[in-house]
């Protein structure tokens, strides 16, 4: 019996039971739908990462307060003092892989223009952290070293800060109040969009960091240096020998912890690869338990369509049908099952992304990888979860089967 003609037999045997055919196909559908989707939404977290470190600028090397691990536990730049001017100061002097650094001092405030009301991040630096983060301003313009140096009490808004305190009219030279504190606008930032960990980048209020330190934090240190290096190689570089320069500095023997670490750009992508790679690979697994289930389905279905079709099975035997034949029948019934299941379950999942992408605002990227994945591995289902009743009923003995009611 030619291919053909199974596979023709096998769409009238389905179709004869459209309800149950579609039930059984509900499994497969889910399973792939949800792989796909899942998939996809992966991608484009990784494509939004991707997007995050790119925006943190070129040949980027970040130094931060806080390696130490007292009683075992990781100290954060807030609780460590480890950090001074003088470090930067210190590292562009001696490192000349080390182009420019700027420092940054963060804290949280309550910022009120008129009667709207708005908590956010309020991080300190100087004019030169806007070039090495690659971040222009859309209207008027940042601070001056001279303002950093008298501490003045001017400020940068975020497009998040100001399109909520400023729905309606530009925020250039208007005064708001950070804390109890009056400030005066000077600029406002384009949008950087989401960081790697997935936070607002533009939900942020920049200051002169001394005027931060002295006014807002309270304190005389600052918690981490955003540096650029010469070169995007340089930058990987650079990582050993500011390391060198600060255990000098800070009198860190040979054993001992630092009380700072050192990351460069392509180290954050790369751990930030691999935690987006492992969560779309966890959440693909736990979808595709789905498809086992469907799988069960469709094995318990092909069992029950045996048990009915038992005397069918007879007379094809008696007029000649081979064991093979059977098998081959009711394999292909599996199969097709199975793949009509997977491609109504990529569909799904093609539509549920565009919905996640179209109302969350998430981006999502369709692998043609995936699809193809998706669609054999729907095929495999069926082989394997048929193959047991197809083997069932190619081992019927045809005169049994002729009696069967």
């Amino acid at each position: 019996m030619d291919f053909l003609n199974i596979f023709r037999i096998a769409l009238r045997a389905l179709a004869r039971n459209k309800m149950r055919s579609a039930l059984t196909m509900l499994g497969i559908i889910i399973g792939v739908g949800a792989v796909i989707a899942t998939v996809s939404i992966g991608q484009g977290a990784e494509y939004l990462v991707q997007q995050g470190i790119q925006s943190m600028g070129t040949n980027a090397v970040f130094i931060s307060a806080g390696s130490g691990r007292p009683g075992g536990a990781r100290m954060g730049f807030w609780a460590v003092k480890s950090l001074t001017l003088d470090d930067l100061q210190a590292i562009l002097r001696e490192v000349p892989l080390v182009r420019e650094a700027a420092p940054a001092v963060v804290s949280r405030s309550q910022v009120v223009y008129q009667n709207q009301n708005w908590n956010t991040g309020v991080l300190g630096t100087t004019p030169n952290y806007f070039e090495i983060r690659a971040w222009p301003v859309q209207a008027g313009s940042v601070f001056s070293q001279e303002e950093v140096e008298y501490a003045a009490n001017v400020c940068v808004l975020g497009t998040t800060v100001a399109n909520y305190l400023f729905p309606n009219e530009s925020p250039i030279g208007k005064t708001i109040r950070i804390g109890t504190l009056p400030f005066r606008v000077t600029g406002v930032l384009e949008s950087k969009g989401q960081s790697v960990m997935g936070d607002d980048q533009d939900d942020r209020i920049f200051a002169p960091f001394t005027t931060v330190q002295k006014k807002i934090a309270g304190i005389t240190w600052i918690q981490f240096i955003n540096a650029s290096a010469v070169t995007q190689e340089a930058s990987v570089a650079a990582v050993r020998p500011i390391t060198q320069l600060l255990r000098e500095r800070h009198h860190i023997r040979a054993g001992e912890d630092d009380d700072f670490f050192v990351r460069t750009q392509s180290e954050v992508a790369d751990l930030a690869d691999q935690t987006s790679q492992v969560m779309t690979l966890l959440l693909g697994s736990i979808a595709s338990v789905s498809l086992f289930v469907g799988g069960i389905g469709i094995m318990n279905i092909m069992l029950v369509s045996v048990t009915e079709r038992t005397r069918e099975i007879g007379v094809r035997m008696a007029v000649g049908a081979t064991p093979a034949d059977v098998q081959n029948q009711f394999l292909v019934e599996a199969v097709t099952l199975s793949m009509l299941g997977g491609v109504m379950g990529i569909a799904a999942g093609l539509a549920g992304s565009a919905l996640i992408s179209s109302f969350l605002k998430w981006p999502t990227l369709i692998s043609g990888k995936a699809i193809i994945i998706a669609a054999l591995f729907s095929a495999g289902v069926g082989v394997f979860f048929g193959y047991y009743p197809a083997h069932k009923a190619a081992r019927l003995d045809p005169i049994e089967a002729l009696r069967h009611e």
